[in-house]
């Protein structure tokens, strides 16, 4: 990736020996075959900061230490949630290089949400230049080929003081990682309860952007269906309460004969998953018929496959099913670099 020439040289912080003596990198000591998904601190986090008096800009980004945060209890993200973050990983391909997928379309769909909420957000080319940092910086944390993934969450919050009710006049654009394995340990098929009372978004407000505020109304439901036995929770739309709309975090899709079926994201309820666009162009690759539409519940109890989307998950199988499976392999493939990236989503980082 060519790095932007509006953007400053940053340095690293803390010299670092990443290579042994026979000059091969070093890994971080982690039980790489036991890696479940959860946060194991890396070394560095890249912070940048943008101030309305600056003119909504972020200037002077740089890697720091992975550590704690300060922000005033009148925060805006803390009084008022005003929030986004992102997710997407590197992966370590055999050749020992490391490469990130799609990360472009994080960016664009980061710059969507901080419209929704008022902040200004990064540009692309800000964006890309600090993930690159930062994965290199933690480059030792990127696990072996098909071990998993470097996870990595950009965060942007209205970290200024503010009272009343109004944006913040400071905001922090954030991107720490952590070394993961399988969202869902073994990639068993899931079990998903069907949730009818409690709802995930509305139209007209903020399910459509990856705002921090969809994600701790999920918990109940999802506590009380994992209670019954379940493996997550599945939520209809709040309007007719009949229309599949997500899983608690990742999309959902159905196959029935030839055709592939998927929530329409039209009404802003959906998040409009970086997996969910590849897994359409990758499907419609494969001869099938691919439709973003309005899909009752009916038509998923219907249906002779389905399975769920996203960043942690990649495709998991609801159930079991071939599609699914073959999906996942074609996915995962590019993104790990076992199979030849024809599609231009890949950024190779060294």
């Amino acid at each position: 990736m060519a790095r932007p020439s509006n953007l400053p040289t940053i340095l690293l912080p803390i010299t670092m020996n990443r290579n042994n003596n026979n000059g091969e990198e070093e890994y971080a000591k982690v039980n790489w075959d036991e890696l479940g998904f959860g946060l194991t601190p890396t070394d560095f986090m890249y912070v940048m900061k943008c101030s309305s008096k600056e003119g909504d800009e972020f200037l002077d980004g740089q890697l720091t230490p992975y550590g704690n945060i300060h922000l005033s209890p009148a925060a805006g993200v803390l009084n008022y949630g005003q929030g986004l973050f992102e997710g997407l990983k590197a992966y370590r391909r055999e050749d020992g290089g490391i490469q990130v997928f799609r990360a472009e379309q994080n960016a664009l769909r980061m710059k969507l949400g901080a419209e929704r909420l008022c902040m200004p957000s990064p540009s692309v080319d800000q964006f890309l230049h600090a993930l690159k940092l930062n994965v290199l910086a933690n480059s030792r944390w990127v696990p072996p080929p098909g071990k998993g993934a470097l996870y990595l969450r950009p965060m942007l919050m209205g970290s200024g003081a503010v009272l009343g009710l109004a944006p913040a006049p400071e905001y922090t654009f954030l991107i720490y990682a952590s070394p993961v394995g399988n969202y869902h340990k073994g990639r068993t098929g899931m079990n998903i309860y069907v949730e009818d009372k409690l709802h995930r978004a509305i139209p007209g407000g903020t399910g459509g952007v990856k705002s921090i505020t969809n994600y701790s109304p999920v918990f109940r439901a999802q506590k009380e269906a994992k209670a019954k036995g379940f493996t997550d929770v599945l939520f209809l739309d709040s309007v007719h309460g009949k229309y599949v709309e997500e899983v608690a975090a990742c999309n959902i899709f159905i196959l029935k004969d030839n055709v592939v079926s998927t929530p329409a994201i039209i009404d802003g309820t959906i998040l409009p998953g970086v997996t969910r666009k590849s897994i359409i162009e990758l499907a419609t690759n494969f001869g099938y018929q691919v439709e973003e539409r309005l899909v009752p519940v009916e038509d998923l109890l219907d249906a002779d496959e389905a399975f769920c989307t996203g960043t942690a998950v990649t495709v998991n199988p609801i159930g079991k099913g071939a599609l699914g499976q073959k999906l996942y392999e074609r996915l995962a493939g590019i993104q790990t670099g076992f199979v030849e990236d024809n599609m231009g989503w890949t950024l190779k980082l060294n």
